[in-house]
């Protein structure tokens, strides 16, 4: 079969990656898979001595099962130095890590792409619930018919060369129908599996991970204060890495009434706590932005942005600061718990115009009150 009829699909063993096999298969495709060996987690491994963990023992069975050419990409040193790093990283500066938006790009369709090309593949395509228009020569990401298993605010960082060898399958389909699909094709038992983890490598609370990870950390950074907004000493927490914007539980501290983390200072080792209206704000400071046409993003007239995967989008209007490139985002109605490194992905409707990682909030009043000129101007 030519290269552009051959598709390299990433395989997890799980519903979604086979049921895309399926689907390319019948429409025509010679599909070969790969399965990234990225972190090996205990649990995974499901009898004494077996050598690879079940997510890569599954695909290579329905790989089989489907008379597929199959292979394993063991890249966990990689995964390691890259993505765990990065999210170890981020905790230790105070913020809160988006790694599945980084390991998107930097990683696994990255890896996909050169797995493509080594075994003639013209295409690649995974089993995320989104779509891909082309419009004016550029690709964009788009929703999901699924609303509730739309995964288009992790995507946001994949640049064009990708974009533009990517298939989305599962797209125009609901979680259900892919399970019951999945059970027509014969796959009965595959079709009731359960979901995958949010957040792959950990499998128990990411404070315990950090600690394992990073031996030293309560050495480096050991405990700190936590204060209200006016800086008066509340009580000692157990370390400003710890701790997340929007936090209510597991603070370890009792104030008579619900307490926040309203924001965390590394520098200091401090945790704010206030309640909950002291998190609302009506603006945000994000990071300079990518996007397939940033005018377009600028410009569009019914923006809105997603500050977290489970949030709704929020109407907005944004200006690129002139000084760094920033984006300074004014929302129409007020947003609650900006949280630094996690992403910001802005919408036209169901596409995605582009994104930016959360920048610090330090000083967006200030920030906000001197900029509110360029609102004005786009008026």
């Amino acid at each position: 079969m030519t290269k552009d009829k051959r598709v390299l699909v990433g395989m997890s063993g799980g519903i979604d990656s086979s049921a895309t096999c399926i689907m390319l298969q019948e429409q025509g495709y010679e599909v070969v898979g790969v399965t990234m060996r990225t972190w090996d987690i205990p649990s995974h491994f499901s009898t004494p001595g077996q050598e690879q963990p079940d997510e890569i023992l599954e695909a290579q069975a329905v790989a089989a099962r489907l008379g597929m050419e199959h292979h394993v990409a063991d890249v966990r040193e990689e995964f390691r130095k890259v993505i765990v790093q990065y999210f170890i990283d981020e905790y230790m500066r105070g913020r809160t890590p988006n790694p599945c938006v980084l390991c998107n790009p930097l990683f696994k369709e990255r890896i996909l792409c050169e797995w493509a090309d080594r075994t003639g593949c013209q295409w690649i395509a995974t089993g995320h619930y989104c779509q891909i228009e082309k419009r004016n020569g550029r690709f964009y990401i788009v929703t999901g018919d699924d609303a509730t298993k739309d995964q288009s605010y992790f995507l946001w960082k994949l640049p064009q060369e990708i974009l533009s060898r990517m298939l989305f399958p599962l797209g125009g389909m609901t979680k259900e129908k892919v399970r019951e699909y999945l059970a027509h094709k014969g796959f009965e038992a595959k079709a009731k599996g359960g979901e995958s983890m949010e957040i792959c490598f950990i499998d128990k609370d990411y404070r315990e991970f950090l600690r394992e990870h990073c031996p030293d950390i309560d050495e480096r950074i050991g405990p700190g204060w936590f204060v209200d907004s006016k800086g008066v000493k509340l009580g000692q927490h157990k370390g400003f890495a710890y701790y997340t914007i929007g936090q209510r539980k597991g603070l370890g501290i009792a104030l008579g009434e619900p307490a926040y983390v309203l924001k965390i200072n590394p520098e200091k080792n401090t945790v704010m706590l206030g309640d909950a209206d002291q998190l609302r704000t009506e603006y945000m400071l994000a990071e300079p932005p990518v996007a397939p046409d940033i005018e377009e993003l600028l410009a569009c007239p019914n923006l809105s942005v997603r500050i977290r995967y489970r949030s709704r989008p929020i109407p907005c209007q944004v200006v690129q600061l002139p000084e760094n490139g920033y984006l300074l985002v004014r929302f129409a109605v007020e947003a609650s718990a900006i949280t630094p490194g996690q992403s910001a992905v802005f919408y036209d409707g169901n596409r995605v115009l582009g994104g930016s990682f959360i920048a610090s909030q330090q000083g967006i009043r200030k920030i906000s009150a001197e900029h509110v000129p360029l609102f004005d101007k786009k008026r």
